[in-house]
């Protein structure tokens, strides 16, 4: 992950759980989650996409004035994530989220009771 991007607890982060087409820019993605989810994307709100090959992911977040898309392509392999078309998008914290975008199974972090 880019040492730009500052991945912290202080927002909630939404995994979708369906692909979708990387073409998808600002609006598409917004689409997606107003029509789909039923959420709006607030600024404590990060929204994660994959596509089909799950070799790539955007990050969609509000900012105070506007939004900002984070775009990762992997050069060879895949995102170690499982999307299914049911349950809704699935909510991550800050360290499951890094795990995810560092190839790395990020459900193996929850705790089992």
């Amino acid at each position: 992950m880019s040492a730009i991007a500052l991945l912290t607890d202080h927002h909630h982060y939404f995994l979708y759980s369906r692909f979708v087409d990387m073409r998808k820019s600002f609006n598409g993605l917004c689409g997606i989650v107003h029509n789909e989810l039923g959420k709006t994307v607030s600024d404590k709100d990060i929204f994660v996409f994959f596509n089909k090959r799950c070799s790539h992911v955007k990050l969609l977040l509000a900012e105070q004035d506007g939004y900002t898309l984070f775009y990762r392509r992997l050069h060879k392999g895949r995102f170690n994530v499982t999307l299914t078309d049911d349950n809704g998008p699935v909510q991550l914290n800050a360290y499951e989220l890094q795990m995810v975008l560092s190839g790395l199974d990020w459900r193996r972090s929850k705790k089992t009771g």
